[in-house]
Formats: structure tokens, C-alpha cells, sequence
């Protein structure tokens, strides 16, 4: 416990020393604090939710401060609107700690009927029986991420997703990336961990990782509704994911390979320990995309296994960079975790969401990015140049299944792909005769 508490501690006086980086999140707070009461920041720990909500903050509540935190949470249990009380937006960092301050926000954003009077912070999700009102209209709930390679300044960010969306005519042309395949290697053991970008060397960056996949599984994973759970059946719940990662393993495979590591694991505890890292925003598995296009039975329905950053599945398997620069094909998994999670980044703003599809003729696209507005980009994951042409060839013939779809159905027409997409570990970025966008991971920005 004591080597935990010390990693906190570290990476609190990190943060505190080191420069801001701005995030993609940054502007989508300061919009839904001009629209909306209450804006609740939920992510995985670590991830820079109180220091991003600290630049727009004008007073905090620390509710995990050691030297207050018992008295806070008899003021809670009490009189939970004593704690409200401070300059607004009045920051209230991992709410979940005091579950009754969610209906005291509510009432008193009501009371207020003014926008932008708290920001709340959650590393899990709370049950929804812990709170009496879901906070519809009063608290907006934003998703956060680990940081995406540009906003840890390693993407030079020539690329814009909002771009290639909103500009037939974008030309991508000549942008090119600093990043080659060690670096990405590199950047993926590493993690997107903010505290990790001030620590002088390799080895201090990849202990982040580790340390927080230790601390799942020993503290947090009990902490997050009280349940005792057992360490080594989390570490081999997680691991399987990670052995299973960006791809779609049913979860009778991820069972008996956890039962392989770890004696005991019924199919109900398996369900009640993935819950839980979902709860913990460990895991975040991707629904499939079903379309009118054939029949409805060939579409391939399960989830594609994905954890919240690449770096939780390196430290996992014990990989190293090393390891994975002699073994490209298991980095070409771990690439396309961290693609998601950087176009879950980029999108945030556009209302993104992501799924995948693949159905039993063997036609896939790695992602489907769908915004607010209906239109989406079709999207494919490819680490070096010789598999450009294969994910190239998967995109179009998903874009000619659904023109001949809508030939067939005239009522019920589904809308064509807005964007082809290619994602690369590659060099350089260039638009193919035939639409297809080829875009290294290192030149992407929002």
C-alpha cells in the first residue's frame, strides 16, 4: 500500500511543477460550463482530469485531502451544501467519495439557475441507486482520456480529423511525420500519463504503467464499490484483455484463458471483475456497427476488446519496448488501441463515437467514427506501408456494399461514407486516386 500512496504523492508534486499542456477537453469544458450548471469530468486516474478542471476552476474541494477528509465527509453526510460554497466554477475532485454532494449540486444549481457553478471529478462511475436524480439538464457528463500523441506534443499535428471531415478539398499532401516505429513503440509503453512526461528517463516513464496496473488490481478495483476482490484474478482478467486486445474474442475464450492463470473464476465473477474495470474506466470495449446491408445474420454482433490506453496492456504482458520492436506483429494490436484512444480524443468535440465492423465474409473496417451530425469516416489500422492496400481495398468495398444497398432499398436509405481512412505508422500522408486518405497516427490532430 505504502509504495502507492508514495506514487501519488509523486505524481501530485509532478503536476504541480511541471507546465500545463493544453487539452483536447480544455475547450469542451469551457462549453459546457457557459451552457450547462454542473459539468462532471469522468476518466481513468491519472489521466489529468483535476488539472485540467484546475485551469477553469476558482475554488476546489479536495475531498481525498488526508488532512480534511474526515471532516468533509461528516459536512457531507450532515449538511452537504456547506461544502458548495466558494467561488464558482467551485471544483469538487473525485465526488464519488461523498455520493449525497451529486443532489446537492443538483439542488443548488436550481437554486443558483445560473450556468457554470461546479465541476466535478470521477476516476469510477457511481452506481445510480447511490444518487436521487440523474442531474438531467442541471450536470453534463464529459468523458476524458489519456493524453493523444498530440497533445503530448509527439504528433506534429499537420492533419486535422475535423478537416478531413469538413474539406473536400483538404489537401494532406507533404505533411509527413517525425514519428517511425520505435517512437511509436516508444510512446505506447510510455502511455498517455501526463506525470509521465516530466520524469527524466525511460525507465521512470515506464514505471507509471506498471504501477498503475498494479494499483488496480490491489486497491482500486475494491475501492470502487467496497467488494473485495482478489488481485491476481484482476491481473489476469486485464491481462487476457490484453492478449485479446483490438480484436474480437468472445468472452468464453477471455474465460478460459483467465481460468488458465487464475483457479476459480466462474463465468459470474468474471462478469462482476469486468464490471468493475469498466466502472474504473480500465476497459472500454467498442459495440459492433450494424448496418442494412445484407443480411442482418452475417454481421458479426460481439465487442472488439480494447483497454482506455496501450500502455495498461504493455505493462500487463511485461512487455518492453524492446520486445516489441522485434515483434511487430503484436505491436500492430497495441498500435490500434492507440489509434482509438487518440480518434476517441479527436472526435470529443465533434461528438464523436466509435465502433467497428466486420461481418463473416470477412469484410471489416478497424473503427467506424460516427459524429453528431450523422455523417462518419470508415477507418482502418495499419502499421507499415504493405497493408495500406489491403485496408484501402476493405474501405471500399464497405462503401460499395452500401451503394448497392441503397439501390436495393429505395424506403430506407443508408447514408454513404463521408471518409475513407487509412491510419499508418508510416511517414507520410497522401490521398490515393481512388479517395482513400492515408494519414500517419503522428500527423493526426482534432
Amino acid at each position: 500500500m505504502r509504495k502507492y500512496i508514495s506514487l501519488s504523492l509523486c505524481l501530485l508534486y509532478i503536476g504541480m511543477e511541471m507546465e500545463y499542456l493544453a487539452r483536447i477537453s480544455d475547450k469542451e469544458l469551457r462549453t459546457r460550463l457557459e451552457a450547462i450548471g454542473a459539468v462532471l469530468i469522468e476518466g481513468p486516474k491519472w489521466c489529468g482530469k483535476t488539472t485540467t478542471a484546475k485551469q477553469q476552476a476558482g475554488s476546489m474541494l479536495q475531498l481525498q485531502n488526508p488532512d480534511m477528509r474526515e471532516a468533509y465527509l461528516t459536512t457531507a453526510a450532515a449538511r452537504p451544501s456547506n461544502l458548495l460554497l466558494g467561488a464558482t466554477p467551485r471544483l469538487i475532485d473525485e465526488w464519488q467519495d461523498a455520493p449525497l454532494l451529486w443532489d446537492a449540486v443538483r439542488t443548488m444549481v436550481d437554486e443558483r439557475g445560473m450556468p457554470g457553478q461546479f465541476i466535478l471529478t470521477g476516476s469510477n462511475s457511481v452506481d445510480d441507486s447511490r444518487i436521487l436524480h440523474s442531474g438531467v439538464g442541471r450536470i453534463s457528463r464529459m468523458r476524458m482520456l489519456p493524453m493523444s500523441l498530440y497533445e503530448s506534443r509527439e504528433s506534429n499535428g499537420t492533419v486535422s480529423l475535423k478537416e478531413l471531415f469538413d474539406n473536400a478539398n483538404y489537401e494532406i499532401e507533404g505533411a509527413t511525420s517525425e514519428m517511425n516505429v520505435n517512437d511509436l513503440i516508444y510512446a505506447a509503453c510510455r502511455g498517455g500519463w501526463p506525470a509521465t512526461l516530466k520524469l527524466g528517463t525511460r525507465a521512470a516513464q515506464f514505471m507509471i504503467a506498471r504501477d498503475y496496473f498494479e494499483s488496480v488490481a490491489s486497491t482500486d478495483i475494491i475501492k470502487v464499490d467496497g467488494v473485495k476482490r482478489e488481485p491476481h484474478l484482476t491481473k489476469a482478467i486485464i491481462r487476457s484483455y490484453a492478449r485479446n486486445l483490438s480484436t474480437l474474442a468472445k468472452k468464453t475464450s477471455l474465460l478460459q484463458d483467465v481460468k488458465a492463470m487464475s483457479e476459480g473464476c466462474s463465468d459470474k465473477t468474471f462478469d462482476d471483475y469486468t464490471k468493475a474495470l469498466k466502472r474504473l474506466f480500465v476497459i472500454q470495449d467498442m459495440e459492433a456497427w450494424s448496418p442494412a446491408v445484407r443480411s442482418a445474420t452475417v454481421i458479426r454482433r460481439g465487442v472488439k476488446r480494447e483497454l482506455v490506453d496501450p500502455s495498461i496492456a504493455v505493462a500487463a504482458l511485461g512487455l518492453s519496448p524492446a520486445a516489441l520492436e522485434m515483434d511487430l506483429k503484436t505491436f500492430g494490436f497495441i498500435f490500434e488501441c492507440m489509434g482509438i484512444r487518440d480518434l476517441r480524443a479527436y472526435s470529443q468535440a465533434l461528438g464523436g463515437q466509435l465502433s467497428y465492423y466486420h461481418d463473416r465474409y470477412g469484410l471489416e473496417a478497424d473503427a467506424v467514427l460516427h459524429l453528431y451530425d450523422g455523417r462518419y469516416a470508415l477507418i482502418e489500422f495499419k502499421l507499415g506501408s504493405a497493408e495500406i492496400e489491403m485496408g484501402a481495398k476493405h474501405l471500399l468495398e464497405i462503401k460499395e456494399l452500401v451503394r448497392q444497398s441503397n439501390e436495393k432499398e429505395k424506403q430506407i436509405r443508408l447514408r454513404e461514407p463521408d471518409l475513407l481512412m487509412v491510419v499508418t505508422g508510416g511517414p507520410m500522408a497522401y490521398s490515393r486516386p481512388d479517395g482513400v486518405k492515408v494519414v500517419p497516427l503522428g500527423c493526426l490532430k482534432d
